[in-house]
Order: C-alpha cells, then sequence, then structure tokens
C-alpha cells in the first residue's frame, strides 16, 4: 500500500502536469498542502469552465473565473442551492435542510427571521462588547514566548462572538466551535475516515441543546439573538417542530459564525509575516486596517467553494452545462483571477477596492454577517497594534483537510511587545 504522502504527491503532480481531462481540484489533500492554487492558476488558464467526469464526489464542473462565478451565483432561476452547497452528498443520507442550501421562497422567509441578531443597526451594540473581549484575551497573551494564535486567539474570540449571537451560556461557548468542526468533518468535502456515527453522536448533543434553549426563548419575551429571532418570528416558530430543520439551521449559524472569522484572523498573521512590506505600512499607518480586513478575507478565501445544481441547460464560457449537472464555483480561485484583480497573487493592504472580492458570495445568498466579521477583524487589528511591536511566525502553519474550510489548526507565533 502507498502511504499517504506518496499518495498527496500523485494527487498534486496529476493535477498539475498530468492532462488536463484528468484534473480534479476537489481533492482535499491539494489545500492540506496549500497547492490548490496552483491547480486553479492552471484551470483558469486552460479550461476556466472545467469539467471532470470522474471524482470522489462524482462528475461536475468547476467554474474559476471571477466573472463566471458572479454569473452563477447571481442566477438563482438556473442554479439551485438544493439540497447541499458542498461538493459532495453525503455517504449517510444525513443531510439536515438549511436556509442556505434552499431557493426561493423558504431561503428569503428563513434568512429574513434569523437577519436582525447581525443587522448593520446591531454592529454599533456589539462593537464596545468585541473590544472589551479582544482586550481582555491579547492581554492574557504570553509575550517572547511560543504559543498557537489558532487555539489562543482566532478560536477563542470568534467562539465569544458566537456565544453573544446565539446568547449562548458562556460558561459553556467552547462546545460551539467542537460543534463547529464536527459540522464540518465529512466525507463530503473529503475529510479521509470521518466517522459518521461519531459525528451524529455529538451533533444530536448540539440539537438537544439548542432545542432546550429554544423552548426557553420562545416563553420569554423576543430578543435580538439568533435562537429568540427564529422562534418568535410567525413563520419559523414551528422549526423546532422538525429537528432536522432546526440542526440544519444550527450548523449553518455555527459554522458561518465560526470557521469564516476564525480563519481570517489566522490567515492575517500569517500573510503579513509572509509579505514583512506590508507589516511595515501597516505599523506606519493603522488607518489601512479597514482596507487590510477586506484584502485578507480576500486573499484567504476562507470557503474555498459553494456547489449549485443546474435547472435548465445553461452556457458558460463556451461550455454546455446539462439540466441536473452539479456546478462548483472555486471562490478561491475566483479571487486570484488577474483578469479581475490587479497582482492577485500578492497580499496588498493599500489594494484599490480590496471589498471587491467573491468571498462573501453574490446574490440571495451572500453572507449575511460580514460586517460582523469585519468589524471583528478590524478591532482585532486596532487593539494588537496598541500593544505589540508585531506577531512573529515562528513555523510554517497546519492547514485543515478540507476542500471547502479553507482553515489552520496551528500558528505557532511569538509576542514582540511595543517598546
Amino acid at each position: 500500500m502507498p502511504d499517504s504522502i506518496q499518495v498527496q504527491d500523485d494527487v498534486v503532480e496529476r493535477n498539475l502536469h498530468g492532462p488536463i481531462d484528468h484534473v480534479d481540484p476537489s481533492a482535499a489533500a491539494l489545500f492540506e498542502r496549500n497547492m490548490h492554487h496552483a491547480v486553479f492558476e492552471r484551470l483558469r488558464r486552460e479550461d476556466p469552465v472545467h469539467y471532470t467526469a470522474d471524482s470522489a464526489f462524482g462528475p461536475y464542473w468547476s467554474v474559476t473565473k471571477f466573472k463566471d462565478i458572479v454569473t452563477v451565483d447571481s442566477n438563482h432561476k438556473v442554479f439551485s442551492s438544493e439540497p447541499s452547497i458542498v461538493i459532495g452528498d453525503p455517504s449517510d443520507d444525513f443531510q439536515p435542510p438549511m436556509f442556505i442550501a434552499m431557493d426561493q421562497p423558504k431561503h428569503d422567509v428563513q434568512r429574513r427571521a434569523a437577519q436582525p441578531a447581525v443587522a448593520p443597526s446591531q454592529l454599533s451594540d456589539l462593537e464596545d462588547l468585541i473590544r472589551q473581549r479582544v482586550c481582555n484575551i491579547l492581554d492574557s497573551l504570553p509575550v517572547g514566548e511560543t504559543f498557537n494564535w489558532v487555539d489562543q486567539v482566532s478560536i477563542e474570540l470568534t467562539t465569544q462572538m458566537l456565544a453573544t449571537l446565539f446568547d449562548f451560556p458562556f460558561e459553556d461557548r467552547h462546545k460551539l466551535p467542537f460543534w463547529s468542526d464536527v459540522a464540518t468533518t465529512s466525507d463530503a468535502v473529503g475529510v479521509v475516515g470521518a466517522d459518521m456515527e461519531w459525528r451524529m453522536k455529538h451533533l444530536t448533543e448540539c440539537l438537544e441543546y439548542f432545542s432546550r434553549l429554544w423552548v426557553e426563548r420562545a416563553a420569554q419575551p423576543q430578543t435580538f439573538d439568533f435562537i429568540s429571532l427564529l422562534a418568535h418570528n410567525e413563520e419559523t416558530r414551528h422549526m423546532i417542530e422538525d429537528p432536522m430543520e432546526l440542526l440544519g439551521n444550527l450548523m449553518l449559524l455555527i459554522v458561518g459564525g465560526n470557521d469564516t472569522t476564525r480563519n481570517s484572523i489566522s490567515g492575517g498573521v500569517y500573510f503579513l509575516n509572509k509579505f514583512p512590506g506590508e507589516y511595515d505600512k501597516l505599523r506606519a499607518d493603522p488607518s489601512l486596517i479597514p482596507n487590510m480586513v477586506s484584502e485578507i478575507i480576500r486573499y484567504q478565501t476562507p470557503l474555498a467553494h459553494m456547489r449549485r445544481i443546474a435547472l435548465e441547460d445553461f452556457e458558460l464560457g463556451g461550455k454546455q452545462i446539462k439540466k441536473g449537472d452539479k456546478v462548483v464555483m472555486w471562490y478561491t480561485s475566483g479571487n486570484r483571477d488577474d483578469e479581475v484583480i490587479e497582482a492577485p497573487d500578492e497580499f496588498r493592504i493599500d489594494r484599490e477596492r480590496a471589498r471587491h472580492h467573491v468571498s462573501f458570495g453574490f446574490g440571495i445568498h451572500r453572507c449575511m454577517g460580514n460586517r460582523v466579521a469585519e468589524m471583528q477583524l478590524k478591532i482585532l487589528w486596532e487593539e494588537i497594534l496598541n500593544r505589540f511591536e508585531r506577531i512573529e511566525l515562528v513555523g510554517e502553519p497546519e492547514r485543515v483537510q478540507s476542500n471547502f474550510v479553507l482553515g489552520y489548526t496551528t500558528l505557532p507565533v511569538v509576542l514582540h511587545a511595543k517598546q
């Protein structure tokens, strides 16, 4: 039996140098080894709308150019989100419905019920709380010692934010990132050897916990947390009677509030170390922070892809997509498209139109909490610059095994205090 390293080497070699017809960018090994950008660069150049006939996830189309992604993402009449937004179908028939994987009108009803929790009017109320928490986290960090930034900052900050958005018992907040990891640990996104029985056990615990919160919130006056909003909305208050739909939407809101922000927090540290001239710019001009936040989110692209199913025949990029075909929009590729973004492989914190990226998606499924995510990153970097001369990367990161979540498990750093 070949070892896993040899298998991964073969996957990389086939995708980079094999016949174009055999290119399959869905292999999770490409993302875990940070080799996916080279594969997508090849597809954008040689075959921007690419058909993979044989993969672990069945046949599918890859859409790799910025403008083509916008075309697909914005056309909800032709490209359906049902029944899933990830490339693979579950092997265990466990696919709880969630509003991001629904079409209109049901999608709109459920999204509209939850959206007030992250509406712009809520941001000013959240800002002081986020800043206080950021300060507490940063002040607790060891200076001059190596530690894992992912665990002590990225996960902790997003966990506390999630607890606020759900009004989740603060002492149990660490259940939230755990459940998020369970939700995204699936063979449907390329995780090898995912234990479905273990996954079901913990997601059932998640459902039971939130069902208790739902009953409590429904009996109290409405507040602006996700559970209270859903429990009181006339069109979603019966969701408790459909446990799988409730679980699906919990998974969506937990993952959406956790993985994207958490991995951008880690990515920002990594990129500033890889592009030290940009770190110098930032220290010289902290007013660049808001623009840098958008550049981090583009460069990281926290979720690599979204999938759709064609509801009718459609021509895209000179290729004929047939009704029923699976179509995968590779956001991580669109964000490196040099026809739309100048020098896209460079990390530039003063980039013009930095918010012109595809990380948040387009159309009815555009990321609901994008402003909250940007605000967390903005406040974090303001407070980092107040305290530390720099955050030094002292080893290469370890990455998540997934073709969906572009994330980090380890980012070893040393903090240098401001003189």
